[in-house]
């Protein structure tokens, strides 16, 4: 059974940083492209940023600059560094995998961040 385990989460201030991490066990990992998720409250969930198997980026222009996906294969974990947090960035932040472009299979528990003053 396959399980992603989001943490890093937190409330922080503008212009603050934070970094997620995502965790994957259950399923092979190196040959699945990945991607951090986002969900504000009464909006869709949206692809924040999405790293290929063999390490190619790309991110949403509302992010672009500011977050940074990586990812670490031997210990089968996606991160993503977020700085210069602005309040709009305030959602839940799930990772997954990614096939044929699309999101793939179960999701976390997500994790919560949120962007105050």
């Amino acid at each position: 059974q396959v399980h992603l385990v989001d943490s890093g989460g937190g409330l922080v201030q503008p212009g603050g940083s934070l970094r997620l991490s995502c965790v994957v066990s259950g399923t092979i990992f190196w040959n699945y492209a990945m991607g951090w998720y986002r969900q504000a409250p009464g909006k869709e969930r949206e692809l924040v940023a999405s790293i290929t198997s063999g390490g190619m980026t790309n991110y949403a222009d509302s992010v672009k600059g500011r977050f940074t996906i990586s990812r670490d294969n031997t210990k089968k974990t996606v991160y993503l560094q977020m700085n210069s947090l602005k309040l709009e960035d305030t959602a839940v932040y799930h990772c997954n995998r990614r096939l044929n472009g699309a999101a793939f299979g179960s999701w976390g528990q997500g994790t919560q961040v949120t962007v105050s003053s």
